[in-house]
């Protein structure tokens, strides 16, 4: 005996079916997808602050007697980024046991002049020597100072398989690390990634005139 339900109580059935097998696959798409990604890329490849060395080679001919105007410009450069960047020691690296050490050591003095000529103080240069017998006719002299940077990476590790792994919807392992190595090279100023700058004072005189603007013309200049 086959039980005849109304037709109202037929489409409360279906409608109760319906619901059912809805509820099994209509969870939210967004919060699925960003539930399976993991850590984030600034967490898997953070910026840190480390201190390294900032060089710059001079390479010296056998034969030279002076810098070259090329020259003093490349030291006077390295001088304004050492300003920049650090407060600390300059040290003068002189090749030791190449072809052209004694050129390096006669240049010394020329090398030390353009550097104080810079705004580096004299008690803030040190002379040292390298092992330069592998460099042949043209080992440069070194100029080195340290600095705190900002660094991130290494880069360019794939320990998985991007191919096999993609249906978790998941960050690969590399996700990010270009990012953050172009973030911290363009940083000018580390410590802003600490701490953020103070403000600057008011400039009282450019206030006045914004306000004298504004109540002439009813609107602030476009500057």
């Amino acid at each position: 005996m086959h039980t005849i339900l109304p037709a109202r109580a037929t489409f409360a059935a279906l409608l109760a079916l319906s619901a059912a097998a809805l509820s099994g696959c209509g969870t939210n798409p967004d919060k699925n997808a960003t539930g399976s990604i993991p850590d984030d890329y600034r967490t898997r490849h953070p910026i840190v602050l480390t201190e390294t060395a900032q060089t710059m080679d001079l390479p010296i001919a056998t034969g030279d007697r002076q810098l070259t105007f090329a020259m003093r410009d490349n030291i006077r450069g390295f001088a304004a980024d050492r300003a920049a960047k650090s407060t600390g020691a300059v040290q003068i690296m002189l090749p030791r046991g190449s072809a052209n050490a004694a050129t390096a050591n006669y240049l010394r003095k020329d090398i030390r002049a353009t550097l104080t000529a810079a705004g580096i103080k004299r008690d803030r240069l040190i002379e040292t020597s390298y092992d330069a017998s592998g460099y042949g006719d043209a080992a440069p002299v070194r100029l080195v100072f340290f600095a705190i940077t900002a660094k991130a990476g290494p880069c360019g590790a794939w320990p998985e398989d991007l191919v096999a792994n993609t249906m978790e919807n998941r960050n690969y392992h590399n996700f990010g690390c270009a990012t953050q190595a172009n973030l911290a090279a363009q940083v000018a100023n580390p410590m802003d990634l600490v701490q953020p700058r103070g403000m600057t004072p008011i400039d009282a005189e450019q206030r006045t005139v914004v306000i004298q603007d504004y109540r002439e013309n009813g609107q602030p200049p476009l500057r």
